[in-house]
């Protein structure tokens, strides 16, 4: 993986810092609908690590190059890489636990992801958007499940964890057993993503909430998407225990005692992770 601040324009995933505090992750494969190989899988958890370390990103937005999101794996490439012979059940098992800690990684990031979706996205690329915390999209996007069309389980790097909590087990069931493809407009309608915004429109909107974002203090933000997440698989008295320890700890950073004070004194807040 190079490293996020020494990459190539031509390089499969680009990293750059369009707002103060906001990383942007580019799929960069526009000649292929910005298909995953083998290798972006795994630079892209890698990327998503090595951002995460880093005090001064706050929030990481993730898009596609060219006129589509993410087409899913590359097909061609991965036939190349096993020059046409069926492999065991041991390499295809590494292979998808390669796709799973991509989708990992994204859950597993301090900051907040926010998924631009500019146009279609299929499989693996699917897993990666549910995974984001917040997901905007164009009026091009489309969203397929893709692998029930190929002979494979439509479970698959998160989707059947992540699609049914946002829209609902017989809507999720119903996408994910059948393949077809949820234009923008539907995924607006069932809450698959937070809005649709016109495609010249898409990044500037996802930057915009970004900085909302990062406005805030880290901690408090940071603890936001721990607990919302852990929350959603508690019980009432699970969720309302780590609600209690977390706000606990966060009034004894200095970032909330900071926050008070500007709100008395009538100013901006001025946050340091502290």
């Amino acid at each position: 993986m190079a490293d996020a601040d020494s990459r190539s324009p031509t390089d499969p995933i680009l990293v750059s810092w369009p707002r103060e505090h906001v990383a942007q992750m580019t799929l960069n494969r526009p000649d292929h609908l910005n298909a995953l190989t083998l290798d972006m899988v795994v630079d892209i958890a890698d990327t998503l690590r090595e951002l995460g370390d880093r005090p001064a990103c706050r929030v990481i937005v993730i898009t596609g190059a060219g006129r589509g999101f993410c087409a899913g794996l590359d097909i061609p490439d991965f036939l190349s890489r096993t020059s046409g012979r069926w492999r065991g059940s041991g390499e295809r098992l590494d292979n998808q636990e390669r796709f799973a800690g991509m989708v990992r990684a994204v859950r597993a990031v301090r900051q907040p992801v926010i998924a631009a979706v500019n146009g279609p996205v299929a499989g693996a690329g699917f897993g990666l958007v549910l995974g984001a915390d917040v997901r905007l999209a164009s009026p091009e996007a489309r969203f397929h499940v893709a692998a029930v069309k190929i002979g494979l389980s439509a479970g698959e790097c998160g989707i059947s964890y992540h699609l049914p909590r946002y829209v609902g087990a017989s809507r999720a069931l119903e996408i994910m057993l059948t393949g077809r493809p949820v234009d923008a407009q539907e995924a607006d309608r069932i809450g698959l993503v937070s809005r649709v915004v016109p495609g010249d429109e898409l990044l500037d909107a996802a930057l915009e909430t970004a900085e909302a974002i990062s406005a805030n203090s880290p901690f408090a933000v940071r603890m936001t998407k721990e607990v919302a997440w852990a929350n959603l698989d508690s019980t009432l008295d699970e969720a309302l225990a780590l609600e209690n320890r977390t706000q606990v700890l966060a009034v004894t950073t200095r970032d909330s005692q900071e926050a008070m004070l500007a709100f008395t004194e009538k100013r901006p807040p001025v946050f340091t992770g502290e």
